[in-house]
């Protein structure tokens, strides 16, 4: 649980924080990433960490088994790197991503037909998940000239959240908070605005249950909802950093792969995939196939750069209701899954052994959630 300070303590803390964030501003990009590195890496190991970091290796291990020990490990803890120089980028942001000199610091793949989607007569919903820098991502779609508004879950500390607003705002990125959204979300939508969601969160025992990495996931529904009534497209990508932590083309002992240009703070806008309304609207369960079909757009943006994922969050923490009540798979859940067109039979087995095994684990242990 985390420690909520009192109101008098929010005006210091945030002139602290102000503060701190100015350090890598003054030492420069590059400099400022390298230490941030290798703050994360630190981080990761130190003892007081250890349970998060063990949990990381093991999602990684389940969601990659083919990765030796040695190999989760180290994927972990540049998950913990990913994180720090996501912060350090962060900082940066509204210096370099300017309608002058972002062109410096972003490149693009396959963006035509998201960008056709985005300007087409439809709404449009953009996804991504805790993969690669998703600010990044909404700072490039407001300077390309696409007011969107993203969904976020406002700061305690009130002077820092106006300050996050306020910065994100002038490249025209509207946060919307995630309390209230559903109330703005029809508005904005009929009016054209494009939507932005960081899609992976564990949703909580009413989410939807849908394979993610082989094993289900809790996913939200308000997604699938705004799409279902607005007959939105869906579009899934990322902003994957270059030049640093890609583990790609080379083995984990030799190290980073030598930093690119951009004064160090460069990126990779993808997409993944793009899901029209005649994708859907004839599925059995349309809801389940739209969470299913963009969680397995995110997996698959995870699994291009899996150093580029923060792994220590617990995605798979709530379970579907069979698993909690120690009951059979359910048919009509078995079902939604033979549905899907990319699930063969083998994928569905697969998912089907995975959550008995989630059943069993938590009945044996007397718990209504993983850890």
């Amino acid at each position: 649980m985390g420690v909520s300070l009192p109101a008098a303590a929010h005006i210091p803390a945030y002139w602290l924080l102000r503060g701190a964030l100015s350090v890598p501003l003054l030492a420069g990009p590059r400099p400022s990433l390298e230490a941030a590195r290798s703050l994360g890496r630190a981080f990761a190991r130190m003892p007081f960490n250890r349970a998060r970091l063990e949990r990381a290796a093991g999602h990684l291990g389940f969601a990659c088994p083919h990765f030796t020990s040695a190999e989760r490990l180290e994927y972990a803890e540049r998950s913990y790197e990913h994180l720090f120089m996501l912060g350090v980028e962060i900082s940066f942001a509204p210096r370099l991503m300017s309608e002058d000199a972002w062109i410096r610091h972003v490149e693009f793949d396959n963006m035509a037909t998201g960008l056709r989607t985005i300007l087409g007569d439809r709404p449009a919903l953009l996804i991504t998940g805790h993969c690669g820098n998703w600010e990044l991502l909404g700072y490039t779609m407001a300077l390309l000239g696409f007011p969107a508004h993203a969904i976020y879950r406002p700061l305690d500390n009130k002077p820092m959240d106006d300050w996050v607003r306020q910065t994100r705002a002038r490249r025209g990125l509207v946060l919307l908070d995630k309390f209230g959204a559903l109330r703005q979300i029809p508005d904005l939508l009929d009016a054209g605005a494009p939507i932005a969601f960081v899609a992976d969160q564990n949703a909580g025992d009413r989410g939807l249950f849908v394979p993610f990495f082989g094993r289900l996931a809790s996913t939200y529904k308000s997604i699938g909802m705004a799409a279902y009534q607005h007959k939105a497209s869906i579009v899934v990508g990322q902003a994957r950093r270059l030049g640093w932590n890609s583990l790609q083309d080379r083995p984990v002992q030799e190290g980073f792969a030598a930093p690119c240009s951009g004064g160090g703070v460069r990126f990779r806008v993808e997409v993944e995939d793009v899901i029209h309304p005649e994708d859907w609207l004839d599925q059995p369960d349309p809801f389940f196939y739209l969470a299913a079909r963009y969680r397995r757009g995110i997996e698959r943006l995870v699994r291009r750069v899996p150093e580029q994922y923060l792994w220590m969050h617990r995605m798979w923490k709530s379970r579907p209701r069979h698993e909690r009540l120690n009951r059979p798979f359910p048919d009509r859940l078995r079902g939604k899954l033979e549905a899907l067109p990319w699930m063969t039979q083998g994928d569905v087995d697969a998912v089907i052994e995975q959550s008995e095994c989630d059943r069993a684990y938590m009945a044996e242990h007397n718990l209504t959630r993983l850890p």
